[in-house]
């Protein structure tokens, strides 16, 4: 299930506005990815905690300036959703190093500094969803396609 800052989880309801408001992103991305929904609330809060813990007021406050919009508010259509989830991995070139993203997808999900650790993070992925690996070479052309288990 999706999650807003009008509709979230209750074990959110009591972190600070900002904390819950990266918590819900977090979580809704984790969703998009094949975690359940037990394993992503409480990955996404911790790390929205640490997130909060090492932000500067300027980053919370420009994270803030979409009021109570999350990236999911602002547009429903936007990053994964159930229908990327038999959809393969994709590792491609990006201009800040190397992408992963399903097939299909309007965005990439991350963006790794090295191929190799895109690759490791794609298997992840694909194996939660239980598809596979095609890894791009810089040019865009298929290098090779890895199996996951599911």
């Amino acid at each position: 299930m999706p999650w807003s800052m009008k509709d979230y989880p209750a074990s959110l309801k009591n972190l600070e506005k900002p904390v819950r408001k990266k918590a819900i992103d977090i979580a809704n991305a984790m969703i998009d990815e094949g975690y359940e929904e037990g394993r992503a609330i409480p990955i996404a809060t911790s790390k929205a905690k640490e997130w909060a813990e090492n932000a500067s007021t300027d980053e919370i406050d420009d994270f803030l300036t979409h009021d109570d919009e999350t990236e999911r508010d602002a547009d429903p259509s936007s990053g994964s959703g159930p229908e990327l989830m038999n959809k393969a991995e994709h590792v491609i070139k990006h201009k800040k190093g190397w992408a992963v993203k399903a097939e299909g997808a309007k965005r990439v999900s991350e963006i790794k500094d090295t191929k190799k650790e895109a690759i490791e993070r794609a298997k992840e992925i694909a194996a939660h969803k239980g598809t596979e690996v095609i890894v791009h070479l810089a040019d865009g052309s298929v290098q090779r396609k890895i199996k996951t288990g599911s």
